[in-house]
């Protein structure tokens, strides 16, 4: 074949025999065949030999399937649109999932921001109260400390022994009450007995007054 003259073969034998002389396998020389037959460089598939029949055969193979092919295009394209749309259904499923999800999640984060803002107040709230409970506690405790030394200046060994003006060791006017004075030295005895650290000797004092006191009022 002289590929510049443009030579054509008349059939597949004739490209086969030339294919043989030169020394080219079977399987080599049909697919040599098969690409000439393609590009238009034979012009008949042959006789009916073997390899020509093969050659033939794949040919009216491709024929076949290129026919079905056209027969059934509009089934064809029918049924790729119908997966198309299967898989659009399924993408749009998936993103309505998604939207549900990132939605969800929106909801749970604004949720615990509200939650974190309560307990950041209840926590300040908390925080106020403890330090009102100090300071009251402290107050109280400076008022206790004050209580407890003005008992001890005014119930020295000296004057619980020799004064019986029960009024004027308690503070309380000259004209006070039995009852008066009797409710102000059972406040007096709570506060120094010694279960509430209290000075165990001044609870003593005021303990013995209390019980001359009560047995005065009781001989009148």
């Amino acid at each position: 074949m002289n590929r510049k003259t443009g030579y054509i073969m008349d059939d597949t034998d004739q490209a086969f025999e030339m294919l043989k002389d030169a020394g080219i396998t079977e399987s080599n020389s049909i697919q040599t065949v098969r690409r000439w037959l393609q590009e238009g460089k034979i012009k008949n598939a042959g006789n009916g030999k073997r390899s020509t029949v093969y050659i033939s055969d794949e040919t009216d193979s491709k024929l076949a399937i290129n026919d079905f092919i056209d027969k059934n295009k509009d089934e064809i394209i029918h049924r790729l649109k119908l997966k198309i749309q299967a898989q659009d259904k399924h993408i749009e499923g998936i993103e309505e999932l998604h939207e549900t999800a990132k939605r969800i999640l929106i909801q749970q984060r604004d949720m615990f921001k509200k939650e974190v803002a309560i307990l950041k107040n209840e926590k300040s709230e908390l925080q106020n109260e403890t330090k009102d409970l100090l300071k009251e506690n402290i107050e109280l405790r400076n008022e206790l400390i004050k209580l407890k030394e003005n008992i001890r200046n005014n119930y020295n060994m000296d004057s619980a022994a020799q004064s019986n003006d029960y009024s004027k060791k308690l503070g309380l006017s000259k004209m006070a009450s039995n009852k008066e004075v009797l409710a102000e030295y059972k406040g007096l005895l709570k506060i120094t007995h010694p279960d509430h650290n209290g000075n165990a000797k001044v609870f003593h004092y005021i303990k013995t007054d209390y019980d001359d006191f009560r047995k005065s009022i009781k001989g009148k």
